[in-house]
């Protein structure tokens, strides 16, 4: 599992200065990073985390190429970063929400590819089988099931949040694909 760890970070007028932990090794890490004009400074902070949060686990898992189909449950302040970064990668990118209320925002203003309503049981079905990845942004419990059959054999799907509760999903699912 990709995981990292932010212990420090400090963000001045232009830059944003990072110490990372990786799991392997206790590897440290640090990064000293321009921060672009015309970015508020308290921002960049929170934008390096999601970069570093989205773009390690699309590159750990070699994701890191054009021709990917991916999706993102979640287009939250993560899931902008996912879409963002997997679209400037050449990935083909769909949205997949609860509902339709965020089908402009994805469409229009980020640029993906495709919208998927979770509840719309003949679209679910139609993209069974077709994604290489799914990297989960929702920061609150929820089924995984209607989401696994989406992914082709042996694909991903990438935890970016974390819940108070524990993951449950029928094994079965996982292990049929």
């Amino acid at each position: 599992m990709f995981v990292t760890s932010v212990v420090a970070m400090e963000v001045s007028m232009s830059m944003v200065v990072v110490v990372v932990v990786f799991p392997i090794g206790g590897l440290v890490m640090g990064f000293v990073v321009k921060i672009p004009v015309g970015m508020v400074s308290e921002q960049a902070g929170t934008l390096l985390c999601a970069r570093l949060t989205v773009y390690g686990p699309l590159r750990h898992f070699g994701y890191n190429q054009s021709g990917v189909r991916g999706a993102i449950l979640g287009l939250g302040g993560v899931g902008h970063m996912v879409a963002k970064i997997a679209k400037a990668m050449g990935h083909h990118v769909t949205v997949i929400s609860s509902s339709d209320k965020k089908r402009e925002e994805a469409i229009n203003h980020i640029g993906t590819d495709a919208y998927l309503v979770s509840s719309y049981t003949e679209g679910m079905k139609a993209a069974a089988d077709s994604l290489d990845y799914i990297t989960d942004t929702i920061p609150v419990f929820h089924l995984l099931e209607p989401y696994l059959n989406l992914l082709k054999i042996d694909e991903k799907l990438i935890l970016t949040s974390v819940i108070s509760t524990p993951l449950k999903f029928i094994l079965s699912i996982v292990m049929l694909g």
